[in-house]
């Protein structure tokens, strides 16, 4: 898109966390998960202040690079120069999320058919994949109050996700928390996935749930599955993917 280069004007972690978040919002356009320019995937940076970057409100996800991404405080006051504006209901919802959660180093939101089709059913995540038994291990639901401009919905959005890493938005769609980009990648990947197969499955006929003992226990399983594969394994392998694809998001 032309922007200039920031990357003389930020530290070489933040330089690395715009990188990756800029690579994080090209594969959620590359697996089709994004809404024209509706969603948001959000990155903290470390340090006291509770900074973080946002996309740019008006490009979409394929478009955005590293120096395209907006920083900003807690009261969306942009702290780099930008000609892109911030939309305020995705800054309300993720200024929450980093505001109530130290390990929150990545939130990432999502307006996909099957995830809000999910989110409208009345029972919401059911056990019928192996998929849902990783969500369901961490999950959380918040009723729809409207389109999420208010900061007075926020005490209410904390308080609804709680610690938990996966939350249906009702009538709304998915959101995830990540303690890292890549974390949060692959927790929507896997909450998309559950998505994707209980709608396809009620297609069907009769349903089979797993068993609640196994749903129980696999909070353990996803620990021993899931602690650091996303970041040791699959990311690297699906940066290498979009590299191959279009690498112009680390300008």
């Amino acid at each position: 898109m032309g922007t200039p280069s920031v990357q003389s004007q930020v530290s070489a972690e933040e330089w690395k966390l715009r990188v990756d978040l800029a690579a994080c919002y090209r594969l959620v356009a590359h697996y089709g998960w994004s809404d024209l320019v509706f969603t948001h995937i959000s990155a903290r940076i470390p340090g006291p202040e509770h900074h973080f970057l946002i996309n740019p409100y008006g490009l979409m996800f394929d478009e955005i690079t590293a120096s395209s991404l907006v920083k900003v405080d807690q009261q969306c006051n942009k702290l780099i120069d930008s000609p892109y504006p911030v939309n305020p209901a995705g800054f309300v919802i993720h200024s929450a999320v980093h505001e109530a959660r130290e390990n929150a180093g990545c939130v990432l939101h999502t307006h996909t058919r099957a995830g809000v089709a999910v989110s409208a059913q009345k029972a919401g995540i059911l056990p019928l994949s192996q998929q849902s038994t990783f969500v369901l291990a961490s999950l959380a639901y918040h009723a729809y109050e409207g389109v999420a401009f208010r900061d007075e919905e926020k005490p209410r959005l904390q308080a609804d996700l709680g610690q938990a890493n996966f939350l249906v938005l009702r009538n709304h769609g998915l959101l995830v928390v990540g303690k890292t980009i890549a974390d949060a990648f692959l927790s929507m990947y896997t909450f998309e996935a559950t998505c994707q197969i209980q709608i396809g499955a009620q297609a069907g006929g009769e349903l089979t749930h797993v068993n609640p003992q196994i749903v129980q226990g696999v909070s353990e399983a996803m620990r021993v599955q899931t602690g650091g594969l996303g970041g040791s394994f699959v990311w690297p392998a699906l940066i290498r993917k979009l590299n191959r694809i279009d690498p112009s998001y680390q300008e």
